[in-house]
């Protein structure tokens, strides 16, 4: 997929070979997101155990779970995971949902575009796949991915905890109808 607002954008599905890739990306744009904001041995636990290579190895394999890979000249720019399946949580809206579980940009391209592309694709994939309805859990801490959520039609319809470490933190959740 290429899409002319991002020129030399490119978005394609990953690959299991792509869980190193992945691991390193997802840990980087993490870390870079919450410097801050969560305890060094709270982010250092969590990255071991949310983006090592074999956990993305897993994910990748899982039925269901698609990666988009955003690259620029062979470059990783970004990178979204969609999962399909029973959320744990009730939807106001829906009886195909799928997740968008994360959406991550290199600091570099943030404002530049690249989000849109991505989300673009994950709402293409959504209603290709019979989806009816994404929903996402976004950090409160978070104005910039709120507003753009918001930006892209999704009303918010609750809270959940995400534990980091020993930190409990508070994700507002999310939802779009394939109508909005």
């Amino acid at each position: 997929m290429k899409d002319s607002q991002t020129e030399g954008i490119t978005i394609r599905h990953a690959v299991p070979q792509d869980n190193v890739l992945l691991a390193e990306f997802g840990a980087q744009t993490f870390r870079d997101s919450y410097p801050r904001e969560i305890s060094p041995q709270d982010m250092a636990d969590y990255l071991a155990t949310a983006f090592s290579p074999q956990k993305q190895a897993v994910e990748l394999a899982q039925p269901g779970t698609l990666f988009l890979i955003a690259e620029s000249d062979g470059q990783v720019a970004g990178y979204a995971m969609l999962k399909e399946g029973p959320p744990s949580i009730h939807l106001p809206a829906g009886d195909q949902p799928i997740e968008l579980v994360r959406i991550y940009a290199h600091h570099s391209w943030i404002g530049k575009g690249l989000g849109a592309n991505l989300m673009r694709a994950c709402l293409i994939e959504a209603r290709n796949r019979g989806c009816d309805t994404i929903w996402l859990g976004v950090w409160e801490k978070n104005p910039r991915a709120l507003a753009f959520y918001h930006k892209w039609g999704f009303i918010e319809f609750g809270t959940q905890v995400f534990q980091m470490g020993n930190d409990r933190q508070t994700d507002i959740l999310m939802y779009r109808s394939d109508e909005a």
